[in-house]
Formats: structure tokens, sequence, C-alpha cells
């Protein structure tokens, strides 16, 4: 297949790419950033020493205490008046992660969103319903960007606003949702509720942000009639959405190899898993100006997938963002990640995609409910909340209580649905 915005290269040329770019990377970090050049020093590192993508390995870890050391522009590595935009994610110290772009850093987001519209199988014929965040976010620009650049129609809505999503689904016959699984699951439920998949044109819809299960993605595909989802990586420290996307053989998320060199390694001792195992992702960028990655810690979790990939793309592959490491929970001595309770919750068809998971502290003992919604026109028996219990203290390890809910009784986001209530240093 003939594509746009892909080039065509064999793996000896990805490696000639790749170190050219590491070399270019560490060179102008070193060179541009007191930040960076105090950081490779004291690890002994001088940018000629890089001769191989073998000395990868021994380069320092970038983290976000790095990020919030530098506020309000870590890491800059350009002069400020090359800085053409900011963007910024949430921070949960009190200050957020601030990113800043040149101009070349955003004509190379640009591409990587052109990518994925392209994978998508969209054409400028279509039209792009975009309800993901707007302002200091990457989401919106970042995807408004790529839209234009692709040639496609963007209609540039953000999130919530429900009433209005709904009028431009049936008004302008958008073909593609651009959003977090969240929103797309709220909208499906909205749709159904007014009874109007008749009356839209939706195709397609890319989401991201936040793991989903098999589960909500059928029932999105499903309700909204859809021919095809995909799931979309991307994070503020490079670049925003658009790191990759899942083609059309789901078979793993194609990752832009060309602009980036992705590790994925153990969180605990940060050497490399094998293969096939999950690990976190670390990330280093090959072209990036304003803000240079080196192995960026990213806290992601996922695995490559090796081989080659039905749909003959040639770039390499990881599979779907499995969770956050900083996202485990401890219950009773026990590691837990929220993205195991949904894989034990999806084994039961007569339970939605939709749960919480509460944890509190009675004299001096920690206690877990899980809320999980009953699907709709499902009869639930009167032993399943215990097959759960059961299958989750197999499964885990630990005890929890299971209360099934009516359908549509959790709470509802326009962004990444919250999973864990903790309640127990209240």
């Amino acid at each position: 297949m003939n594509y746009r915005f892909f080039p065509n290269f064999t793996k000896e040329e990805l490696a000639k790419i790749q170190l050219e770019g590491l070399k270019w990377t560490v060179n102008h970090a070193y060179q541009g950033s007191a930040q960076y050049q105090k950081k490779l020093k004291k690890s002994g590192i001088h940018p000629n020493d890089i001769k191989s993508l073998e000395d990868l390995q021994y380069l320092p870890f970038t983290t976000v205490e790095d990020l919030r050391e530098g506020y309000p522009l870590p890491l800059l590595s350009v002069p400020e008046e090359e800085v053409v935009r900011i963007h910024a994610s949430s921070g949960t110290t009190g200050k957020r992660k601030v990113l800043a772009y040149t101009q070349k850093d955003i004509d190379t987001w640009k591409i990587m969103l052109a990518r994925c519209f392209e994978l998508a199988g969209l054409s400028p014929l279509d039209r792009i319903q975009i309800a993901v965040g707007y302002g200091l976010w990457t989401a919106g620009a970042g995807f408004q960007l790529g839209c234009e650049y692709f040639g496609a129609m963007a209609v540039p809505i953000g999130p919530g606003n429900l009433d209005m999503q709904l009028q431009l689904l049936v008004d302008f016959q958008t073909t593609c949702l651009c959003s977090t699984a969240s929103m797309a699951l709220l909208l499906a439920e909205q749709v159904k509720k007014h009874q109007l998949q008749s009356k839209i044109a939706l195709k397609k819809a890319i989401f991201g942000a936040e793991p989903h299960t098999p589960k909500m993605r059928k029932y999105i595909e499903e309700t909204l009639n859809l021919e095809d989802t995909f799931d979309i990586p991307g994070m503020t420290e490079v670049y925003g959405p658009g790191t990759g996307l899942e083609c059309s053989a789901h078979q793993g998320i194609h990752y832009w190899a060309d602009l980036f060199i992705l590790e994925i390694l153990d969180p605990n001792t940060l050497k490399p898993v094998q293969p096939g195992e999950v690990g976190e992702m670390v990330i280093t960028t090959l072209c990036k100006e304003a803000v240079p990655l080196i192995r960026y810690r990213t806290r992601d979790l996922t695995r490559f997938i090796p081989g080659e990939c039905s749909c003959g793309l040639n770039l390499p592959r990881h599979d779907h963002i499995l969770g956050r490491s900083d996202d485990m929970f401890i219950f009773r001595g026990v590691n837990i990640y929220p993205g195991q309770i949904a894989t034990i919750l999806e084994q039961f068809p007569e339970l939605s995609s939709e749960y919480q998971i509460y944890l509190n502290r009675k004299q001096g003992l920690d206690f877990m409910t899980i809320k999980v919604e009953a699907q709709e026109g499902t009869t639930i028996p009167d032993n399943l909340a215990t097959a759960v219990e059961k299958n989750i203290k197999t499964k885990i390890l630990v005890s929890s209580k299971v209360e099934i809910v009516p359908p549509l009784s959790l709470p509802r986001s326009f962004g990444k649905t919250k999973r864990l209530i903790d309640e127990r240093d209240n």
C-alpha cells in the first residue's frame, strides 16, 4: 500500500536514522540546556561518546522530577525566541509539566497525527469531530493540527457539551470521532437514549488517554454502528497525542521509530525486560528541538510485539498501554493495578465495562469495595457478586466486596474516568 505520510525504509536504514538522531539529540541537549549538561556530566557522558545505539544504555534517565525542577520552562534546549508555543499537562504537586515547542516541533507533530489519520483509513473527505480538551492541553490542538495537515475537515468542539455534540453529529454528519474512551462511551449512551443511530454518519473513532476494555470498545462500536475504532497513545512530553496508532489489523500499535527510540524496561531494575514481557516505556526523541527527551521514564506500561504486522506496515509495534506504574495501589500488602480488576470483570457477560474501586480504612484495617454496573437488559443471578469476589480472591489474592449497581448509575466523564477512590487517609 502506498502511504502519503509514511517513509518506506529497511531495518538497516531505520537503525541509521536512529543513530544519527541519538547523536544529534545528546549533543543538542548538552549544548543547549544547562540542566541536561549537568546531568550528562554527572554520568560521565560527553556527546562524542555516542558511537552506536548500544551506547543508549549508558545515558542517564530523565524523569518528571526533572520537568518540575526546571519549571516553568524545563529542559529548554533552544533560545527562547525560537519557542512558538507551550503546552502543559496536570501536575500532582501544584506545578504542571510544561513543554515548549519550536516551529519544527509543531511540524513534526502534525506529521505524526497525519500518519494516525492515514493509518485509520481516513481521507480528506472525512469530517472529524474533535471532542477532547483544548487550551493548555495537547489533545485538541494536536488533533486539529494533524487533521488540517492531513486535509480532512476539523470540527473542533472539545469535551462535554453533549447537546452540541449530538447536534454536530446529526447536522454535520461527522464521520470520525476523536475523544477519550470515556467520552465516546458517554456519547454512545446519549445517541442511544435519543434514538439517533439512524441519523448520524459516524464510521470510525480514535480514542486514547486512558486504558479501555474490549467490552467497552465493543459497546461503543455496536451502539454507534462504527466500522472500526483505533487506540492512540501519546503524552505531552512527546509532543502530545499521536506517538503511534493501532492499525486496522488490531495486532498492536505501530509507533514512529524514526522519530523516537522506545525501550521497555523493568520499572524496578531499569533493565530491559524479556521479549514479550510487560515493562515501562522509556523514550528518547530523535529530532525534538525545544525539549529533547533522553531516556524519559513515561511510567506507562506495555510490551513489544515481535514480528511483522499483517497490515504490511514496516514500523515496529507495542501493545496497548496496559496501565501506569504509578497507578499501582497497595492493599493489605498486595500490589494491585486497576487493570487487573478490569480484566476479571471483563469475564462476566452480565457486567458492563464501568466500575470503580473504593478503598477505606476501619479500625486500622483496609477494606476494598468494587462497584460495577450491570449490563443493560440483563438478569443478574443472585450469586454473581459472590462469584466475582471469589475470582478476585483467586487471581489477585485479596478479599473484596463486590456491589453490582444499576446500569448508568456510576459517574461518567468527559475525559478520563477515575477508577480508584482511595479514602484510607481521610
